[in-house]
């Protein structure tokens, strides 16, 4: 999908899709998904590859005896979780590997596991949950290339997204959610996966949706999964407020958000 020509006029460059990746997505796409062919896949590009596995053995899923292949992985946690973690990985080789953007791709993980996660327990899909948690900050990744010398300050600068996010407009004329859907949308996300990108900041800021937003699934379960992460005090006021939004069973809703929770630190503090 063609980037947006206005976004193109800002000189600032969205990375292509990695072809391992768009043929990833023809393979989650299909009705019944060939594991085996799934697994090939990821096996046939030996960084990526070690890359999931590294992944897949850390901390954040807790696995009782250690990951040796691609195979193994998809029978541990599953065709949507290792899919989801190869396009990770995916994401981040786009972009050149630089200290600041460790604690992004860090909450990236986790916010797509637990997005994702809730998703399946909502019946929303779950697939893409995970990526919009996964792709939510990846604008930052998109500016950090762009300016490597004068956006580090801006990410120290800012105490919140929506403050950073105004330093954006006024050095970039553009802000990170805005580019995050943009490489969304040329990666070939659910539409629901993109709007929330695009709709994060605001949804987080205020923890109200707009009008405008049509898909209001995946940004409530964004809202949960950051004050999850955030403000877990808050979370029964936030489930409540999200639910009514997106018309969701608020008991469900929180249930989930909850459940995920602990299912993420029993992980953590098995893999310690």
């Amino acid at each position: 999908m063609p980037v947006d020509p206005q976004l193109r006029s800002l000189d600032i460059e969205i990375p292509t899709q990695p072809e391992v990746l768009v043929k990833l997505s023809l393979l989650m796409a299909a009705e019944d998904v060939d594991l085996q062919a799934l697994s090939a896949l990821v096996e046939s590009d030996m960084a990526l590859a070690a890359a999931v596995l590294k992944a897949v053995n850390s901390s954040l899923y807790g696995l009782k005896g250690r990951v040796q292949t691609v195979h193994q992985a998809l029978t541990y946690l599953g065709m949507r979780e290792v899919s989801a973690i190869t396009f990770e990985m995916g994401l981040r080789a786009a972009f050149p590997p630089a200290a600041e953007l460790e604690p992004v791709w860090n909450r990236a993980a986790q916010r797509g596991l637990l997005m994702g996660r809730m998703g399946q327990m909502l019946g929303v899909d779950p697939w893409a949950a995970h990526s919009a948690g996964l792709f939510e900050e990846c604008g930052k990744a998109v500016l950090y290339r762009h300016a490597p010398a004068h956006y580090p300050a801006m990410l120290r600068a800012a105490t919140r997204d929506a403050e950073l996010v105004q330093l954006e407009h006024t050095a970039f004329g553009v802000s990170h959610d805005a580019l995050g859907a943009a490489l969304c949308e040329s990666w070939g996300l659910a539409p629901a996966a993109v709007a929330s990108v695009r709709h994060h900041v605001q949804v987080q800021d205020t923890m109200l949706m707009g009008e405008a937003i049509q898909r209001r699934s995946i940004c409530a379960i964004s809202a949960l999964a950051w004050v999850l992460t955030n403000q877990p005090g808050e979370l029964e006021a936030v489930a409540h407020s999200m639910a009514a939004q997106a018309q969701m069973d608020e008991t469900l809703v929180l249930r989930a958000a909850r459940r995920v929770s602990e299912q993420v630190l029993e992980a953590q503090s098995h893999g310690r």
